[in-house]
């Protein structure tokens, strides 16, 4: 038996589920056409030295002395530079199917602050300001993007989870669901309803079945949270909907990085695999990128985990991409190289990637993407991802 019933509905209220710490809203937008996109954002900054370690530098050892990792102790190799922190290993089908890959050392054009809030805004609004400031409108990149599409629907939109996710804020209107929506109550909830039908027996017994079936569906959101978002999404692109973003958390490591990367390592491959399984077919014409705010500093701490740093690494996967491979030009480990004497210095901007996934799935003209999605860029020199 499927209950839909809401929490707003029991409650007869403004009341919202609770939203997971790992994850933020899921959106959707329906466009024709057969192609997918999928825009993963990967909060509080992850490591993408740990996570696609580039074992062949020699500078990698000198600066992570606990953290780095050679294949065959802690990464796998993928091209006999670069290596898959072992956390990621339930991928490596797809890599070597060549539906996973990734680009390293880049970011988006904001430097030097290393505020999450400000990284991560600037990263779903898509502009060009090196110090965070959005555009003037303060929109999403993909709501721009989406308003391009040609035949896209502004009802075909929606925002899934508790907060605003930025990234398709905009003109472009969006509905609104949650993944915990089928029902969650409170404690304080459940005595006050238990009050006001405590003398109508039919009434007090639903609400006994409401609470257990809110207990075990908080249970599954805190167990499977990539999982069950990516399970929802497939189901979406499998219907009207094309365009699809939600983001996890769980990804800023000051601490035991070699502990701390497990969780958010786990909920992103449940994410990737359920995907692949769930779009069926329609995974060979999906694209996935996955993107964080910056990247991490190139020393280990004192902490055995990573500092916010700027360059970073980002992740794309899907039948659609040209995968099997790590794209993007390596700046270096040595002490010279370094941005700032801390951080991988970034050699490109994550955003021409977003563009050139906008415009090999959905035909978006280069001259719009400049213009209008991510003001300032420059398209030139597209290295086929998709």
């Amino acid at each position: 038996m499927t209950i839909s019933l809401s929490r707003r509905a029991f409650l007869g209220s403004a009341c919202s589920a609770a939203a997971s710490p790992l994850v933020t809203p899921v959106v959707f937008a329906s466009a024709p056409g057969d192609n997918r996109l999928v825009v993963i954002i990967l909060r509080g900054g992850m490591d993408g030295l740990g996570v696609v370690q580039p074992y062949g530098d020699l500078g990698l050892r000198a600066l992570r002395p606990t953290l780095s990792r050679r294949p065959g102790d802690g990464v796998t190799d993928l091209d006999g530079f670069f290596g898959l922190h072992e956390s990621f290993s339930d991928l490596l089908p797809l890599w070597k199917a060549g539906e996973l890959g990734a680009v390293h050392a880049v970011s988006t054009p904001y430097r030097d602050k290393r505020s999450h809030f400000d990284g991560q805004d600037l990263l779903e609004n898509g502009g060009a300001s090196s110090d965070g400031q959005m555009t003037p409108a303060r929109d999403g990149w993909l709501n721009r993007a989406l308003s391009l599409i040609p035949g896209a629907r502004a009802d075909t939109a929606m925002a899934v989870g508790q907060d605003n996710l930025l990234l398709l804020s905009g003109d472009a209107p969006a509905g609104a669901w949650s993944p915990t929506n089928e029902l969650s109550l409170e404690e304080d909830e459940r005595r006050l309803l238990s009050l006001l039908y405590a003398g109508d027996p039919l009434f007090t017994r639903a609400l006994e079945g409401a609470a257990m079936l809110s207990d075990r569906s908080e249970g599954r959101a805190a167990r499977e949270t990539g999982k069950t978002l990516a399970q929802f999404t497939a189901d979406q692109l499998n219907g009207p909907s094309r365009i699809a973003a939600f983001s996890l958390g769980g990804w800023d490591t000051h601490k035991t990085q070699s502990n701390a990367l497990k969780r958010p390592a786990k909920q992103l491959t449940q994410a990737l695999l359920t995907l692949k399984s769930g779009l069926g077919r329609n995974w060979e014409r999906t694209a996935v990128i996955a993107i964080t705010e910056f990247g991490r500093t190139a020393r280990e701490n004192g902490s055995a985990g990573t500092d916010h740093g700027t360059g970073g690494a980002m992740l794309l996967a899907g039948g659609a991409v040209q995968g099997g491979k790590v794209f993007g030009q390596w700046p270096g480990l040595g002490q010279s190289d370094l941005y700032q004497n801390r951080d991988l210095l970034p050699t490109d901007d994550l955003r021409r990637y977003a563009a050139w996934a906008l415009a090999a799935q959905f035909g978006l003209r280069g001259s719009d993407l400049e213009r209008s999605v991510f003001p300032g860029v420059d398209l030139a020199g597209n290295p086929g991802i998709v």
